[in-house]
């Protein structure tokens, strides 16, 4: 099995460092593997280095600014809501979905850099500002958390990723046709984030609700449980409103918004695992910032005015191409199915 699957974009892996699929045994998993650059006209880049030029205050973390942006965009999404059952008109509805929607995506935002430890240096204050965040947008912290951390340690492995992580040739096969068909057909596949959370991916087993499954490591099992709880009192939370307010209005100010935020997660996450251009690496995108380190290696990011639309274009060209990899060789590229198209 290949350990790195790419979309031409020329990295390739120094020697794998697990033998086996990821287990229970998550704590061996605690150092991201290294990589090296290789098959591009980049190979030869060793007048740089990008960890040498970061910011000498890249670490430090500032918990009342952080908790600024938390205030904020809890007002803000509280205003919109008021605003939008105040006037309670059809004209104004698809607005307040769009801006909720895109809300939820901050709050979530905020509780990923909670995960991080990047919101504050207090472990239990990025713990309670994350349960708070994610519980509120029906996302389990601490399951989503480790998830993710393990994410960052396999990014681009084939077995071990966790975010759109390569379907194998194998895995891809035996889906039956329905899925394949859903799975890279606009929009279900933006629509995907909760039934990762319960049912995680193809070919994976396990859930970000259950403390036995094999994302977690026996430490972990409070923790989990904790978020499971937090998620399970918003989703009774949300119970009661609906008595409150009726379905119908508590569809209008939370499941639409809701359904919006997951298609911002999707749409972002799978961006920034698809669409290489041809022999680019990783550090492609680097913004201005970056200039004076890459030099002639540096490349001016596309005009898109506010709104970036040309990324739908990417999005499109990667579900017709971007299906499965093959199961040998050490560096893979995805192959497209020609039945599917």
């Amino acid at each position: 099995m290949a350990s790195w699957a790419l979309s031409e974009c020329g990295l390739s892996p120094l020697p794998r460092l697990y033998p086996k699929p990821r287990t229970a045994h998550a704590q061996a998993f605690l150092n991201p593997p290294k990589l090296r650059i290789s098959r591009t006209d980049f190979a030869n880049t060793s007048s740089f280095c990008l960890v040498n030029h970061r910011e000498r205050n890249w670490a430090l973390r500032d918990p009342w600014r952080s908790m600024s942006y938390v205030v904020r965009d809890v007002v803000v999404v509280f205003g919109l809501a008021a605003v939008a059952a105040y006037f309670n008109n059809w004209a104004l509805w698809p607005l307040y979905w769009f801006a909720q929607g895109t809300m939820f995506w901050a709050l979530f935002v905020l509780g990923h850099d909670c995960g991080h430890g990047s919101f504050s240096n207090d472990p239990k204050l990025n713990s309670v500002v994350g349960h708070l965040l994610h519980s509120s947008i029906l996302v389990p912290y601490h399951g989503w958390r480790i998830s993710h951390r393990t994410h960052h340690q396999n990014h681009g492995h084939v077995e071990n990723d966790e975010s759109w992580h390569p379907l194998s040739e194998k895995i891809y096969k035996n889906l039956n046709n329905a899925t394949k068909k859903l799975r890279f057909t606009l929009p279900f596949p933006m629509l995907a984030y909760p039934i990762y959370l319960w049912n995680r991916s193809p070919g994976k087993t396990g859930s970000h609700f259950h403390p036995d499954s094999d994302l977690f490591v026996p430490s972990e099992r409070k923790d989990v449980i904790t978020s499971t709880v937090c998620w399970t009192a918003m989703v009774a939370l949300l119970v009661g409103l609906s008595f409150v307010m009726g379905p119908l209005q508590l569809l209008k100010l939370y499941g639409i918004p809701y359904l919006g935020f997951v298609t911002w997660l999707d749409l972002v996450t799978y961006l920034h695992h698809h669409g290489h251009e041809q022999k680019l690496p990783w550090y492609r995108g680097e913004t201005e910032a970056a200039k004076p380190v890459l030099g002639k290696y540096y490349r001016e990011p596309q005009k898109s005015g506010p709104l970036p639309f040309y990324l739908l274009g990417v999005l499109l060209r990667s579900m017709k191409k971007d299906h499965y990899v093959s199961d040998t060789g050490d560096v893979v590229y995805y192959q497209t199915d020609p039945e599917l198209n």
